[in-house]
């Protein structure tokens, strides 16, 4: 079900606790909320719909995946970009980001799942990471 985007900075600031198995709905409505805004939002994190839980949606490549728990393992290539927010009012920010990124997550059954990302995607992740982590742009 699509859920209301939260805009308070002092909830969206808080760090996320890690999902679990009875997270399984929010991740659907966290995808739900994410298709319905997909004409300007590439990825979204729980908490931008209210939960603070460790679990991000996004676009890859046509596709969208699910992470529960991701974590970057490793990065390179840094450089510096803006990006702008559903969540967040006030239009692009200046941020750092990686152009490759190693991340670990589990999947919708909880197996763990590893995985390189580069370019877009690695900073798309990288963005609903942040959320995760109480990171604002």
């Amino acid at each position: 079900m699509m859920k209301p985007i939260v805009h308070e900075p002092m909830f969206l600031a808080m760090r996320s606790e890690p999902a679990t198995k009875e997270d399984l709905q929010t991740a659907q409505d966290l995808l739900d909320t994410l298709i319905a805004h997909k004409d300007g939002c590439v990825g979204m994190a729980a908490n931008m719909i209210g939960v603070r839980k460790r679990i991000i949606v996004f676009d890859n490549d046509g596709e969208y995946l699910t992470m529960f728990n991701p974590e970057i393992m490793r990065c390179s290539g840094a450089y510096e970009t803006e990006e702008s927010c559903l969540s967040l009012q006030g239009g692009a920010r200046k941020c750092k980001r990686f152009r490759v990124i190693k991340v670990q997550w589990q999947d919708a059954e909880f197996r763990t799942r590893i995985k390189t990302f580069s370019d877009w995607q690695a900073q798309i992740i990288q963005h609903e990471i942040d959320h995760c982590n109480g990171v604002l742009i």
